[in-house]
């Protein structure tokens, strides 16, 4: 067998957030002896990042960008000379949703002949990029070869009515099954043995929307007085989150665990899972916690794609927010239960998804 194929993965940063661990999760599970994953990275060489030693582990590399400005020449320059200098790359696989529109354009123009494009979420924030970001989202048809979308809504909205494809954000569901000992394990480590453990893994951002999360749990505790909130990841809003708990007299209730390698064991740990996201494509954490066996309470911002098994709820952002508290109670004297071959019968197993993103590597198809 000669050498894989080598293909370029266009991210941002290989921290520990959805869209890296789902590229980690095809990674692990691919046959590496017929393709390789290299990371062209957008952060500097210094700021080491969760996944790198183990992408290093694999056999991959990784390359540093400048932050990605489309409107500074040095930055398309960089990107403009590492395609000249970097020939062997004959696939770009990019995750920049929007702005995946400059390094495809750098590929297109220095003889990549496969160039992916792909959507990883279904609206953005109306921040001051907002514009930039729409008009570079028009511009991707002309520079990709290949669409890709981790579900319809999230193709929908980034490529309108050209074809894409799905690549779904699939988990090693194994990892995920529910145990009752690794639960009884995780829940004394943690200090909630007598405890109703609702849940939420995700970056403190506004799309993940930590705020209207703590005011319903708030609402909730004032009735349940053995509720506990765990909330797993870091972000810029941790801070003002923490600041919130605390004047809604719920600091002692509420666990901020920061960046963890052990979500499997956690989801075990934990009651329910409560994700009221303004927008998403759709989210790997959902897949996990449904493979967990875990009920789920989510935002009715997040597309039906995601609902996989018979324990999981969509709740309004703007309706009677009671209802959230309604949903919650309902799910509390659940019974846990294996989930996988649910896991599998949607599609989201890694085993079968690997084995396609390889065959599409290696034979375009």
């Amino acid at each position: 067998m000669g050498e894989p194929i080598r293909v370029l993965q266009v991210v941002t940063h290989m921290n520990r957030g959805g869209l890296e661990t789902m590229l980690m999760n095809y990674y692990r599970n691919i046959d590496r002896n017929k393709v390789q994953f290299d990371f062209l990275t957008h952060r500097p060489e210094n700021e080491k990042k969760d996944y790198d030693d183990e992408i290093r582990g694999l056999g991959g590399k990784i390359y540093h960008m400048p932050v990605l400005n489309p409107f500074s020449p040095s930055y398309m320059k960089s990107l403009d000379r590492f395609f000249k200098e970097h020939k062997e790359y004959k696939i770009v696989h990019s995750h920049l949703d929007c702005l995946s529109a400059y390094p495809l354009k750098a590929a297109k123009k220095n003889g990549v002949p496969v160039r992916i494009a792909h959507s990883h979420n279904t609206s953005q924030e109306k921040n001051l990029k907002y514009l930039i970001k729409d008009y570079s989202k028009k511009q991707i048809p002309k520079y990709a070869t290949h669409l890709f979308a981790c579900g319809k809504e999230a193709g929908k909205w980034m490529f309108g009515k050209h074809k894409f494809q799905i690549m779904n954000n699939a988990i090693d569901a194994k990892k995920f099954i529910y145990n009752e000992e690794v639960r009884k394990q995780k829940r004394v480590e943690l200090g909630v043995e007598d405890k109703f453990v609702i849940g939420h893994v995700g970056r403190f951002n506004l799309q993940k929307n930590h705020e209207f999360l703590v005011k319903r749990f708030a609402d909730f505790a004032k009735t349940n007085e053995d509720a506990i909130l765990v909330l797993i990841g870091n972000g810029e809003l941790q801070e003002k989150i923490k600041e919130m708990a605390k004047e809604y007299g719920i600091e002692t209730k509420v666990k901020f665990l920061g960046l963890r390698e052990d979500i499997p064991q956690l989801l075990q740990a934990m009651d329910l899972f409560l994700f009221p996201s303004l927008f998403e494509g759709l989210p790997v954490t959902l897949v996990e916690a449904q493979a967990a066996g875990l009920p789920c309470v989510i935002s009715d911002m997040i597309t039906d794609e995601i609902m996989i098994t018979d324990q999981i709820s969509k709740v309004s952002l703007s309706g009677n927010t009671s209802l959230w508290n309604q949903e919650i109670a309902k799910y509390r004297y659940s019974k846990r239960k294996n989930t996988i071959e649910d896991i599998i019968e949607h599609g989201f197993d890694i085993e079968k998804n690997a084995r396609w993103l390889e065959e599409f590597y290696t034979n375009g198809k």
